[in-house]
């Protein structure tokens, strides 16, 4: 049995140009090579599909890439 990808969404607001995607592509790829990624630099969101895994572990990833998600809002 396989699993179906995840998706996630990510609000960073410190990515505001094309150093940030290829820097936050690059990061995500390293750990997961089969994402696939969608930005919207103008929202600054992110949206992952992930292969293999979780929201914790791409978290992670982005903030220590230097892109750390930002707090929900309440």
């Amino acid at each position: 049995m396989s699993s179906s990808p995840a998706n996630y969404q990510f609000h960073l607001p410190d990515m505001s140009c094309g150093h940030c995607v290829a820097a936050i592509t690059s990061a995500v790829s390293e750990i997961d090579p089969g994402a696939l990624l969608s930005f919207d630099r103008p929202a600054r969101r992110l949206e992952v599909q992930a292969s293999s895994l979780g929201r914790e572990q791409l978290a992670a990833a982005l903030a220590e890439a230097g892109y750390p998600e930002a707090p929900a809002a309440a």
